[in-house]
């Protein structure tokens, strides 16, 4: 076993309003220059939708992520360093900008400059890149609030794209912000020739290393999410770097501290390193949400502290891996579930699903929506389909996303009867879910506060070399 600490985000999407809060501050503080301007490090796409860049879950058509070869071993999808030696001064595998969007501004000089006319003047919209005028057809966001549409183009549909066309009346929509998922066994990393993508040890942050990158973009081909980009001015790639600067001095992410709904918590969680490959070669694609979950060690095991200790995790990030509110959510109570387990990245920024107004479908199929134990029968009627957030969410799995929803609507009906001075019921059996998990879970997604949600201790830096000795560690002194 050789444990290691990693900073994990979870997100409660029932809290998201989708304001676009967290993408403007992460743009304004991270990606606010020349070269950068299509840049959304985070974005909240509306689902179903076409998302950021367009249908970036089409790994068919991009080829992110991994795949296992016919020995049942990890391999990268969009292939080895045969074929990126063969195609790296061609690489087919990578969005345009046109799936991400042309960005651009208005001739706002010309509502001074323009002389006396009858009519007031216009702006016209001007490419960033080229400085030309353009013809507006795509854009961040583009889709928002759109459900996807009459015509969706969104892949984790799958078979249920007919239907939603047949009863548009019945369309639904959810918020799914996105950042790096800073994954355990991260493709875009494999997939770099030059090295440049690293991760680091002492909190499991996935940065680029500007100096060594060469700008072969085997990184925005080989990762899934399409969380790396690439600047048109630099060379170079860029990436979420999880608001290090800012982490290392014990404080969350600046997506985290602006978000409006508080729905981000972020937290310690310690895991074996050993066991990344095992975890990332399960065979089946729906057991990888219990795979990941036995990645994550228990903190308050003996056994686990004290090969924490011997590994070198500090005594601080030890202390705050008890307190962590990401694995509570995650391994403890099992609500939280990760984005597109299938490939096989082990990312580190986990959800929680959403729930439809759960009172309005008990009328709409006929319960008694004055009694909170009828709540269970109606998870095959809410409003958005348990079939689409396994789609997203569990590798198509329906069980963990059964699993987390009974969770969390006996969370709703214990305290809804608590409130209401009702003793009893059996929501807490149905969901299997105890008077103290209940409280800790309503705790946790509607009480707690800053310092609960964001349990983030301060980065070691002075030890960084001795568990990272490759990057810039300062070399062994004779004798040692």
């Amino acid at each position: 076993m050789a444990v290691h600490a990693q900073l994990m985000m979870v997100m409660a999407l029932d809290k998201c309003i989708g304001c676009h809060t967290c993408s403007v501050t992460c743009k304004q503080t991270w990606t606010n220059r020349d070269g950068a301007e299509y840049m959304w490090w985070n974005n909240v796409e509306t689902r179903p939708g076409t998302g950021y860049p367009r249908r970036w879950e089409d790994q068919e058509r991009w080829q992110g992520g991994w795949t296992l070869d016919r020995g049942g071993r990890l391999a990268l999808r969009a292939g080895g360093r045969v074929k990126k030696l063969v195609t790296i001064f061609g690489n087919l595998d990578m969005p345009v900008i046109d799936d991400y969007y042309e960005p651009w501004t208005y001739d706002y000089e010309h509502l001074v400059t323009a002389p006396a006319q009858a009519a007031p003047p216009t702006v016209t919209p001007r490419s960033q890149l080229t400085g030309r005028p353009i013809d507006l057809r795509w854009g961040p966001n583009w889709d928002d609030d759109l459900a996807g549409g009459l015509q969706p183009d969104d892949p984790a549909l799958g078979e249920l794209e007919a239907e939603m066309v047949r009863r548009y009346e019945q369309v639904f929509m959810f918020y799914l912000p996105r950042i790096c998922n800073h994954c355990l066994n991260p493709s875009c990393v494999a997939s770099c020739p030059s090295g440049a993508l690293y991760k680091r040890a002492e909190d499991g942050v996935v940065l680029v290393d500007q100096d060594k990158c060469r700008g072969w973009r085997f990184c925005v081909s080989g990762c899934p999410y399409k969380k790396v980009y690439f600047n048109h001015l630099t060379g170079k790639a860029e990436k979420c770097v999880f608001c290090y600067p800012v982490t290392e001095d014990g404080r969350p992410t600046v997506c985290s501290q602006t978000c409006v709904g508080r729905i981000r918590a972020i937290g310690v969680v310690l895991y074996d390193l050993d066991a990344v490959t095992e975890a990332a070669q399960t065979a089946r694609p729906e057991d990888l949400v219990e795979a990941m979950r036995g990645l994550l060690l228990d903190p308050h095991d003996p056994q686990v502290a004290a090969a924490a200790e011997r590994d070198g995790v500090p005594h601080e990030w030890l202390a705050a891996a008890r307190r962590s509110p990401a694995y509570a959510l995650a391994k403890d109570l099992r609500v939280a579930l990760p984005l597109h387990p299938e490939y096989r990245t082990l990312p580190m920024v986990w959800y929680v699903p959403p729930l439809s107004p759960a009172l309005d479908a008990l009328t709409a199929a006929g319960y008694d929506a004055d009694d909170p134990d009828e709540v269970f029968p109606t998870l095959d009627d809410l409003r958005i389909p348990r079939r689409y957030v396994a789609n997203v969410l569990s590798a198509g799995d329906l069980a963990p996303v059964d699993e987390s929803m009974r969770r969390l609507l006996a969370m709703r009906v214990m305290m809804r009867r608590r409130r209401i001075g009702q003793a009893g019921g059996r929501a807490g059996a149905e969901g299997g879910l105890s008077h103290a998990d209940a409280d800790r879970l309503f705790r946790l997604l509607a009480l707690a506060p800053y310092d609960e949600r964001y349990v983030v201790p301060r980065s070691r830096r002075e030890q960084a070399g001795v568990r990272d000795p490759g990057r810039g560690a300062p070399p062994p002194e004779a004798g040692t």
